[in-house]
């Protein structure tokens, strides 16, 4: 099980006071002491966190392969495959969202994008929901372009109902009041989802599709996920970033590697 470590909270306190500190850059060589097999930032079109100035200078600098998450606009496709990444992983992006809120819209809008990632050789992910849909649809994509695609299931929702079960969220001003459930009816719908994204992992590993998964994982919840067999990589950020800040940043990466 590879673990991507995601840098943008590293970014995003920069941002806070809009200085050149603490340097986003700093944390590749880190992460790397600390066993980390990727580096993957989301560059937003807003720009919220990471700029295109940490994206040249970590490619440059990364001896971790490098993921970049970004949306299917032309001008980020033209970026990216300037900077050539080892990965780009395309995410469906809305100016106003905290988070990444869901997976990624699949039509034939992506196909120009996709052809062009594969004709600069930057492997190719989609960032969707765990449902048999998207799965398809990923696999027809591979198709069309007659190249490799990896998907990176969503495990948002199932991240939110282990936090609104084993954490005290629920009591808190941050408690998702959709998922304000009685403790048994969230253990239901937290095995629920689980079981399913293992069944569309194993889904998409039978339709020669590379299967990740991403979002919302933390020391408490991702055991379970890395159990999953069909399952070869995880990409977690702010839970690890979070730790950092009471342990440190490297031993926050080695906790994480030794839980999956």
């Amino acid at each position: 099980m590879r673990l991507g470590v995601n840098i943008d909270h590293i970014a995003y306190l920069r941002e806070t006071r809009k200085i050149n500190d603490p340097d986003p850059l700093e944390a590749i060589f880190i992460a790397k002491r600390a066993g980390a097999d990727q580096i993957t930032l989301h560059l937003r079109e807003d720009r919220r966190h990471i700029h295109d100035n940490d994206l040249y200078r970590i490619a440059e600098s990364s001896f971790l392969p490098l993921n970049v998450e970004c949306c299917s606009t032309r001008e980020m496709i033209e970026l990216v495959s300037k900077v050539k990444p080892h990965r780009v992983t395309l995410v469906p992006e809305k100016r106003n969202e905290v988070t990444t809120e869901g997976g990624l819209r699949l039509g034939e809008y992506l196909l120009e994008s996709l052809e062009i990632l594969h004709t600069h050789e930057i492997e190719i992910a989609l960032f969707i929901d765990p449902n048999r849909e998207s799965i398809e649809k990923s696999a027809w994509f591979a198709q069309q372009i007659n190249a490799p695609i990896a998907v990176e299931l969503h495990t948002g929702r199932y991240a939110n109902l282990s936090l609104m079960l084993y954490s005290n969220l629920a009591r808190m001003h941050n408690s998702i009041e959709s998922l304000n459930f009685s403790r048994k009816d969230l253990q239901n719908a937290l095995t629920y989802e689980r079981d399913n994204i293992a069944t569309m992992a194993q889904m998409a590993c039978n339709m020669g599709l590379h299967v990740y998964a991403g979002h919302g994982l933390n020391y408490i919840n991702v055991a379970t996920i890395a159990q999953i067999q069909s399952i070869t990589e995880l990409n977690i950020g702010q839970s690890i970033i979070a730790r950092s800040i009471f342990v440190g940043l490297e031993q926050a990466i080695k906790d994480m590697k030794a839980l999956i």
